[in-house]
């Protein structure tokens, strides 16, 4: 009769504790999902005054005079300055343009390392080159701007840039005078902080290409290269484009690396020998005289801009996961037929 109780007691305390465990642990998994509601929450609430005055000026127009020493107004129910403008379409295009850029450098390169770790490499190189990798994906931003400016910039404007003026002149981006090294470091700065991510992510999706798909390219008479472009990358794809979506994302959100390097320009660059400005870099470096707005419409302009932003890296970090998760579940029907 003792030892009923004492199992039945011992049940009942195992119960208790598995659903505490449970609530637990739904707890700290929702705590993230919480945090994002939050954060648009607050976001939104924050720009909401731009929202309402600017409307869709905000998108489509390219002048940001916060007129902060004009008198206030009342403008649709919320204070405003006199004469003032906002309108992000020039941040956007720099942020759009860097990231693309970056991509154009990143995307090859990362692919190239992750082929050269899985298929070329000698196997004791891949544990050096990883950690290369992992120590160049954990370097500062900050790091990253203060070598463009010292370095990478300097290098640009007065080599790299006129060289592609003087060849590829012919290419509207790259015809007229050198103005500024600022386009091509913010692309060429955020493509070597998003290398290590397409890396990693590319190698991890080669190397769950089958064996046996290998072996039998080699058996039909395909070198290392042809295998590798007709088994390794198709079978990986899916992991690669996920990669460079991640990398992408990183692009969009980088902020002091671009603020560093990229010239702060207030208008649309022409070509790709012009300054530029970005979303994340250009918030970081206005919100000082932003909080000097009686306004307080500078700071809400501001809030829409991060509000924006956040909205742009998260379509792109979901669509990133979920091509990642399916690149590792490659089916072999994906494979280019040799």
């Amino acid at each position: 009769m003792g030892e009923t109780t004492h199992s039945l007691s011992d049940k009942r305390y195992r119960s208790i504790s598995d659903s505490v465990y449970k609530i637990v642990t739904l707890a700290l998994c929702s705590m993230s999902f919480v945090f994002i509601i939050i954060l648009l929450i607050v976001l939104f609430h924050a720009s909401l005054a731009s929202i309402v005055v600017n409307g869709l000026r905000f998108f489509t127009t390219t002048t940001w005079n916060p007129a902060i020493n004009s008198k206030v107004i009342s403008v649709d129910g919320f204070s405003a300055m006199w004469g003032a403008n906002y309108g992000m379409l020039v941040f956007f295009v720099g942020t759009l343009g860097s990231s693309i850029l970056a991509l154009l450098v990143g995307v090859p390169v990362g692919v190239g390392i992750a082929l050269f770790i899985s298929e070329f490499g000698p196997k004791r190189l891949d544990g050096p080159i990883t950690l290369l990798l992992q120590l160049m994906a954990g370097i500062p931003s900050v790091i990253f701007g203060f070598w463009g400016i010292l370095i990478l910039s300097p290098w640009i404007r007065k080599f790299f840039a006129p060289a592609l003026g003087k060849y590829l002149f012919f290419i509207p981006i790259f015809s007229g005078q050198v103005y500024s090294s600022g386009f091509l470091s913010s692309g060429f700065i955020l493509a070597l902080m998003i290398i290590p991510i397409i890396a990693s992510i590319s190698r991890d999706a080669m190397a769950q290409t089958p064996v046996l798909l290998k072996e039998g390219g080699r058996a039909l008479g395909l070198t290392d290269w042809e295998i590798s472009r007709k088994i390794v990358i198709p079978y990986a794809r899916q992991g690669i484009i996920g990669g460079s979506i991640l990398g992408l994302g990183r692009a969009l959100g980088e902020t002091m690396a671009v603020a560093l390097v990229c010239g702060g320009a207030d208008f649309l660059p022409k070509t790709m020998f012009y300054p530029i400005n970005t979303l994340s870099a250009f918030i970081v470096t206005s919100l000082d005289s932003a909080f000097t707005d009686p306004s307080g419409m500078y700071v809400a302009a501001l809030g829409e801009l991060a509000l924006v932003l956040l909205a742009i890296t998260m379509i792109v970090n979901i669509s990133a996961r979920l091509l990642v998760s399916k690149g590792f579940l490659s089916n072999p029907e994906n494979v280019v037929q040799v």
